[in-house]
């Protein structure tokens, strides 16, 4: 294993009201570096109590105090200092979500944490934009709107990108003006700690963000059904997602969910062949596989089928697990032991159910022996109804379906409960505009695959869950409007 650079993971405390405070009971839990299985650090483990003292201390300073007071213009200088902050502070940051996650060091580095402070930036910029307008009434009346802040935010994030999808939620959410309480995924929760002091550096007054860190569905619960959260950002598994669309309906809270997917990537016979290949594998392979937006299902046109999985094959089989610190590594290790055995486990089903694995299929061995790698994974002759097509395996997993014409694909890609995104590679743009419009998927990208930028909504359809993050849309989300009338008689 390459050496990491020589930063402390210092262990951690909750961050509840501008203080960093030991849990309510006094208990830690381990995190681990999953390419090692060495422990990184001892975290405060919270509970209920603490949910509800962090949610105390963000509606006080929701209610009252400087946030509460503060011009739009104020915050947006804060969130811009945020976003210079993390860049200030990348090479720390990308090791600590390396170390914690798994993923290469050269992601961490020169994807997510770039992005995480455009996101910063970019919402930096809404903040003295959200504005009503006047309404041309019947009547001798003034009507106007005003858009305000709905109060307190609960963000609960997931670990595949955890400081990149906190700042989806946590940007906006104050750039509108409302306080927010962090919970990030257990097992990867250094860099959102990190994020705390920033915010401290940045001059974020005490109590706007909180951050929880400890077991999901103990602390999910607490946020969701206290009547002082009025709103709850969550991304994560749809099975979660569900508990927490129910829970909700408890206090009438509004909520976002950004959920699982199963995602088509569509490679008709005019397709430029290199590049769909490349985009294929870009398409599974980035991030482990561990992408909610994964391109787990390639559809590729009958007719050239054969060609394309030789070009593909060639390429996945030079494609190798390696050290995440390694500046040339891209292909790092997932997140967990359990998540590994998950994987493993959708592998051997799909054998069983008869689909044909041509490249890679176990347990990769790397560095210590002790790391959760698997190798990268290609399955062909998969039929659309087999759980390795059905299923999110979040995993380097990639099943291969054949079609034989725009119908037939559009029908298969659309068979399915998930819908959060999709791809088409076709040298044919009428054909491309054509089925991206019939395909039930929040984002469809074209001739290329996994671009994301800030200014670009981002969501899913059917289980992949509703509302949007990014873009002007997300503000809505953080949002709520008021309807005044003037008597002007």
């Amino acid at each position: 294993m390459a050496s990491a650079p020589q930063i402390v993971v210092k262990p951690g405390k909750l961050f509840i009201g501008g203080k960093w405070v030991d849990s309510a009971s006094g208990k830690s839990f381990t995190t681990t570096n999953p390419a090692t299985g060495e422990t990184l650090t001892m975290l405060a483990e919270a509970d209920e109590r603490d949910a509800a003292a962090a949610v105390e201390a963000a509606r006080r300073a929701y209610s009252s105090g400087p946030w509460a007071e503060m011009a739009a213009a104020d915050r947006a200088k804060i969130l811009w200092k945020i976003g210079d902050l993390v860049d200030k502070y990348n090479e720390e940051l990308g090791t600590l979500e390396t170390l914690d996650n798994g993923k290469p060091i050269f992601e961490s580095r020169q994807v997510d944490m770039p992005m995480v402070a455009e996101v910063f930036r970019y919402y930096a910029g809404w903040a003295t934009k959200i504005m009503g307008e006047t309404v041309p009434v019947r009547g001798p009346f003034l009507n106007y709107t005003l858009r305000e802040p709905l109060g307190v935010v609960a963000a609960i994030t997931p670990w595949n990108f955890p400081l990149l999808l906190a700042s989806w939620k946590i940007a906006p959410a104050l750039a509108a003006g409302n306080t927010v309480i962090l919970k990030p995924a257990q097992l990867t929760s250094l860099s959102a700690l990190r994020l705390g002091e920033i915010c401290q550096e940045a001059g974020l007054p005490d109590g706007v963000l909180n951050i929880l860190t400890g077991a999901g569905s103990k602390l999910g619960r607490a946020l969701v059904m206290n009547p002082e959260v009025d709103k709850v950002a969550f991304t994560g598994s749809t099975a979660v997602g569900q508990e927490i669309a129910r829970g909700s309906a408890e206090t009438l809270k509004q909520v976002t969910l950004e959920l699982g997917g199963k995602s088509p990537n569509i490679v008709f016979a005019d397709a430029d062949l290199d590049a769909a290949v490349r985009g294929a594998t870009i398409g599974i392979f980035y991030g482990k596989g561990e992408v909610c937006a994964a391109g787990s299902r390639l559809f590729v046109e009958r007719k050239i089928k054969d060609a394309f999985m030789e070009k593909l094959i060639d390429r996945v089989k030079k494609m190798q697990p390696g050290d995440p610190m390694d500046p040339k590594t891209r292909f790092g290790s997932l997140v967990s032991e359990q998540q590994m055995q998950t994987v493993l486990g959708y592998i051997e089903k799909g054998k069983s159910d008869g689909a044909k694995l041509v490249a890679g299929g176990a347990r990769a061995a790397v560095g210590n022996g002790k790391g959760c790698f698997v190798q990268p994974t290609v399955f062909d002759d998969v039929n659309n109804n087999m759980t390795i097509a059905r299923e999110e395996i979040f995993g380097p997993v990639l099943a291969t379906i054949a079609f034989d014409d725009v119908d037939d694909v559009v029908r298969q890609a659309n068979d399915n409960q998930y819908g959060l995104a999709a791809a088409v590679w076709t040298r044919d743009i009428a054909k491309a505009h054509r089925v991206a419009r019939r395909l039930q998927a929040g984002t469809v990208w074209v001739n290329t695959y996994n671009n994301y930028d800030p200014a670009a909504s981002f969501g899913g359809y059917k289980k992949s869950g509703y509302g949007r993050e990014l873009g002007a849309a997300a503000l809505e989300h953080y949002t709520q409007l008021k309807s005044v009338w003037v008597n002007l008689s």
